[in-house]
């Protein structure tokens, strides 16, 4: 199960009502996040999440929108009695920036840990310090700056089936354990195994994350099958086309485009241009390019 939040939903710059792109995902009560615009720490208030749960945070770039936010939510975190280390990804092209940033916090109370990510490949690791059955994969969008994307896919253990287990004689007290993936042993020397007693295997929850950038052919296997696709959509406006390209942007039409393509099950748009006041009035249209998509707002929740 994902818990996901997005915190704000708005590019360039915040306004009154719309807090800058950023990404909370929690599983088993550890989370994460992508992206720290300014004021992130506000809107996690704001929406009710605990920053004492944050064990991992991930940046896609340096532009100001998505990392400024850093200094106070670093300060925010240390004030919630954090001593244990935070892991934080960075593309390679943002060490500088991220040390500068972080150089006005002074004193903090726990270490900051920061790896960092390349920008022109794809990597994939494990994500143990949330949950050992969580992987993150990136990829290199193409923008005005080095810019990744991220996949979070959560492998669900099958479904254990009681009235196996019942069948082959297994006591109660190995049934977490041959859930866990583990094979146990019985008193005449039987020895059981996870298949025996599961059902099929379920599919791994997916979550894409993709802004700023190009509508990039890759980005559609990238989010292949997501269960959740968060894509960025400046603009609802065609006239606005040649000009988010020039900087690297997307319209939501192109954002819808690329969850059709890409089999998403829903689709949620975000990093909205502060020029752009009322993204839903464009909701219509692009119900007719791609059916699951909502023109998201801040504090969208939901749970996979």
């Amino acid at each position: 199960m994902i818990d996901v939040c997005l915190l704000g939903t708005g590019g360039m710059l915040p306004l009154k009502d719309r807090f800058l792109t950023s990404l909370y995902a929690e599983i088993n009560g550890k989370a994460l996040l992508i992206d720290c615009g300014e004021g992130t720490q506000v809107a996690m208030g704001e929406f009710g999440l605990k920053m004492s749960k944050i064990e991992m945070l991930f940046i896609t770039h340096c532009h100001a929108d998505h990392v400024t936010g850093l200094p106070g939510l670093l300060l925010s975190i240390g004030n919630c009695s954090r001593t244990e280390p935070l892991d934080v990804y960075i593309p390679e092209s943002c060490v500088d920036t991220i040390k500068s940033l972080m150089s006005v916090c002074g004193y903090l109370p726990y270490e900051v840990v920061l790896h960092t990510l390349p920008d022109n490949e794809s990597v994939s690791f494990k994500a143990d310090k949330i949950d050992e059955m969580l992987t993150i994969t990136t990829i290199p969008l193409k923008h005005s700056v080095e810019c990744i994307g991220y996949n979070l896919e959560l492998t669900q253990k099958p479904v254990f089936a009681p009235d196996k287990a019942k069948a082959l004689g297994v006591p109660v007290q190995f049934w977490k354990k041959l859930h866990s993936g583990e094979s146990v042993t019985l008193d005449d020397g039987t020895v059981v195994t996870t298949g025996q007693v599961t059902n099929e295997a379920r599919n791994a929850l997916k979550v894409t994350y993709t802004t700023d950038s190009l509508p990039l052919d890759e980005i559609v296997g990238f989010a292949e099958n997501a269960d959740l696709f968060i894509c960025e959509g400046m603009y609802g406006s065609a006239d606005k086309k040649q000009s988010m390209n020039e900087k690297g942007h997307m319209l939501m039409q192109d954002a819808c485009d690329l969850a059709s393509r890409a089999g998403a099950k829903r689709l949620w748009l975000t990093h909205y241009s502060p020029a752009e006041k009322e993204p839903a009035e464009y909701e219509n249209e692009l119900k007719q390019i791609f059916e699951n998509v909502e023109v998201s707002v801040d504090g969208m929740k939901i749970t996979l």
